[in-house]
């Protein structure tokens, strides 16, 4: 996939216009954010995008490579929930995720037990879950990121619970994903390291109002 673009999306939750007009053009290679007060719409806008949420209006449209594909197909969305068993280790719930994600792409793919070395994890491989500091429960869940490769990353709040040391191995992650063609778009009320990426602000009184980060 080599871009991806918004035109007049509008999303509604329990009959209310949540999301308004959103306009934004993604290239390969670019990253968006998405900022605003809470209840703006970041996360409603984000699930939206990965097609788990239906559009009220506008549309969303990708093109290029693995582009008859539909989005979601193409999306890796890491919410505010992380995605983990308790009663698994580390690395099973990775082994899960690689298997519910598989889908064909020339992209790179790590084993577990890579993905969980690239977060700084390799040593908690085999715990369950469950013993883990929630900061670790979040790289775990980012890690999966890494063994299914797909080109765009849809990330809410993604450095929660991250201390400085885990967050700057995100900004490798991203700076490294970008640099082979991948879009980022994140949600976040904190600075993330996403270098030049355009900031949709969600709190403006023209919603699909686009800046620079």
């Amino acid at each position: 996939m080599t871009s991806l673009s918004a035109r007049s999306v509008s999303v509604d939750r329990g009959g209310r216009a949540i999301v308004k007009n959103i306009h934004f053009e993604l290239r390969a290679g670019e990253a968006l954010v998405a900022l605003g007060r809470n209840g703006a719409g970041k996360s409603t806008l984000l699930r939206a995008i990965a097609g788990f949420l239906p559009l009220s209006g506008g549309e969303l449209t990708h093109a290029g490579e693995a582009s008859e594909a539909p989005l979601p197909e193409l999306c890796h969305y890491v919410g505010h929930a992380d995605g983990l068993k308790s009663a698994l280790t580390a690395s099973e719930n990775l082994e899960f995720w690689a298997r519910m994600l598989a889908t064909p792409s020339s992209g790179e793919s790590l084993a577990p037990s890579q993905a969980l070395h690239r977060m700084g994890l390799k040593r908690l491989a085999d715990f369950p879950v469950a013993y883990l500091s929630a900061g670790q429960k979040r790289r775990v869940a980012l890690a999966r990121l890494f063994v299914s490769p797909r080109p765009l990353w849809i990330l809410d709040e993604p450095a929660t619970a991250l201390d400085v040391a885990s967050q700057e191995i995100l900004g490798e992650a991203f700076a490294r994903h970008r640099a082979s063609g991948g879009m980022i778009i994140a949600a976040t009320h904190a600075p993330l390291g996403l270098i030049d990426a355009a900031v949709l602000d969600l709190s403006a009184t023209d919603a699909g109002a686009i800046g620079n980060a």
